[in-house]
């Protein structure tokens, strides 16, 4: 296949100033980020070095701390503006529009979440996800700090088990439709589980159109993933139990269970929440998962899948945009919860 440079010129020289413009904008922003601060770094050593010299007590340099604030934190916060504040209020207003977003119905879509039974569905296929997801991959991730802590090739063990969270929920999806692959009963198995499942003289079976049982196969790819993060995150705190805590519960006799129950845990707490609160909210966004293995059928779609088929490939802008509102309403309190819980460890600590 050859290829023809000059018919493709434009789209070169399209690129080539998109390079250039990253470049601009990015250098400039570092350099930015360094002249600036630099600036008045060196009109203060001049102001201090001038005081010293003439023998006058240096004045008391106004407090600058507002305007660095201001200065670092205003393009965090325009891009916010523009890329989450602006098209939350959009999408709350489509949300009481009809699907061509020119008439106001007022809260006929989110009348019509709960009345419509394949919707009901997606609720309470979400629900089953962010109640299963986080507990048991905070669970497993538990278990594997405890194994894998102070082990024999302990950092080997912990790279292997954190493999997953490198890979893309959509190539995990890939990965886990080859272990559930079917084929015909008398045909060579591709799919790990229907080969096990003809080894132990059983029938293959198509895993991911039987109902529910395909909701917690998917789940199970979720966990596997966040398995590793809350592995990571909870060896940590459990590295960071003081040693004399430890060492003073083994001298007073303290069985393992004992151990792991009455130091450990409440050793660990924060930590637990922390990663619970995480991957509570990745789980309610999950949408590649669904989208690569099932596409949302045969009972398994959630909010997010939906919310793409209702705006994007039904064309019903107001009922995709009334359970963007109601995803968004399902996060804010798991947030909260957080924030407050971080304020709370700021105040013990």
């Amino acid at each position: 296949m050859n290829f023809d440079f000059a018919a493709q010129t434009p789209k070169l020289m399209m690129l080539l100033w998109g390079l250039i413009a990253f470049a601009v904008v990015v250098g400039g922003l570092l350099v930015l980020l360094d002249v600036v601060p630099a600036f008045f770094a060196r009109r203060r050593e001049a102001r201090l070095i001038a005081g010293s010299a003439s023998g006058a007590p240096p004045r008391r340099a106004k407090p600058r701390e507002g305007l660095f604030a201001i200065f670092f934190l205003l393009p965090t916060l325009l891009l916010l503006l523009i890329g989450l504040v602006v098209p939350a209020i959009r999408t709350t207003l489509l949300s009481f529009m009809d699907g061509g977003s020119q008439n106001w119905v007022g809260l006929d879509n989110y009348r019509w979440m709960f009345a419509d039974d394949s919707i009901v569905r997606v609720l309470l296929n979400t629900l089953i996800w962010v109640t299963l997801v986080p507990l048991v991959a905070t669970s497993i991730g538990l278990l594997y700090a405890v194994l894998v802590d102070k082990a024999r090739l302990e950092s080997v063990a912990k790279s292997l088990i954190f493999m997953p969270m490198a890979i893309s929920f959509v190539g995990a999806s890939i990965i886990w439709k080859f272990v559930y692959a079917y084929r015909g009963e008398g045909e060579e198995q591709i799919g790990l589980l229907n080969q096990i499942m003809v080894s132990l003289g059983g029938e293959p079976r198509q895993w991911l159109l039987d109902s529910p049982l395909n909701t917690l196969l998917l789940i199970v790819i979720m966990v596997w993933i966040q398995a590793g993060f809350a592995m990571v995150v909870l060896s940590a705190a459990i590295k960071a139990i003081p040693a004399d805590i430890v060492e003073a519960a083994r001298l007073d006799g303290v069985s393992p269970w004992q151990m792991f129950s009455q130091i450990t845990l409440p050793s660990i707490r924060p930590a637990m929440i922390v990663v619970v609160v995480t991957i509570s909210i990745a789980t309610l966004k999950v949408f590649d998962i669904v989208r690569t293995s099932t596409n949302g059928n045969y009972d398994t779609s959630v909010i997010a899948n939906e919310m793409y088929n209702q705006a994007f490939r039904y064309g019903q802008n107001g009922q995709g945009s009334a359970l963007a509102v109601f995803l968004f309403v399902l996060v804010v309190p798991i947030v909260i919860f957080q924030i407050r819980n971080i304020r709370q460890q700021r105040r013990e600590g």
